[in-house]
């Protein structure tokens, strides 16, 4: 059975091999990201750092169910960057991800083609340098209960292999959960029909 509650993604930020070509040099980068002010702040320090590049072209795609991307060219002709950028994101099938490719210009104009060419590249190498992972798409739910019903609830908890994110636990006892997706109607069935709990998903 093919699990469609998995997704990949890289374990921690990754920089490729320099690609050259007719003396421009591209660095590719590649960075977990889960937000768009993550993708900020990764562009605004490689520009602190690499001050003396001419291009820093990205792409990035957040989101398991409902995909976001966006790619950017930064001043290079339509299309020969930030596309072929996420081209690589789509071919390596991994999401929550940024890649940056860094270019400091060489003097001689590479041609559309090239440029295609050397942003790809850039951005594979980045890919082949990181360690790719794969992750599960969770469910969050919320458990409203009297505290005299706890017992019976950690049990169907341990039973069904059910991550606890956060807990409160006084008079009436608040969890928040995680299900993996696959298994999430399941566990809403046994908690919704359970009296004296109340189940929301988060």
């Amino acid at each position: 059975m093919q699990n469609d509650d998995v997704y990949f993604t890289i374990a921690k930020p990754a920089e490729g091999d320099i690609y050259k070509d007719r003396n421009s040099k591209f660095l590719g980068f590649v960075f977990p990201v889960i937000s768009e002010d993550q993708v900020k702040s990764h562009l605004e320090n490689l520009k602190k750092e690499h001050y003396a590049a001419r291009h820093w072209c990205y792409a990035y795609q957040i989101g398991t169910e409902k995909i976001k991307y966006r790619t950017n060219d930064d001043g290079e002709p339509n299309n020969s960057a930030g596309m072929p950028i996420y081209g690589q994101i789509q071919s390596f099938n991994v999401t929550n991800i940024l890649i940056v490719v860094i270019r400091y210009y060489g003097g001689v104009k590479l041609g559309v083609g090239g440029l295609i060419n050397a942003y790809r590249t850039g951005a594979q190498l980045a890919l082949d340098s990181a360690k790719i992972i794969q992750k599960t798409i969770k469910t969050t739910y919320q458990l409203k209960f009297e505290y005299k019903n706890l017992s019976k609830v950690m049990r169907l908890i341990k039973e069904n292999q059910v991550e606890i994110n956060k807990q409160n636990l006084e008079l009436s006892c608040l969890l928040e959960i995680s299900v993996r997706k696959n298994n999430s109607l399941k566990v809403f069935e046994l908690f919704n029909q359970f009296f004296g709990v109340e189940i929301r998903e988060l």
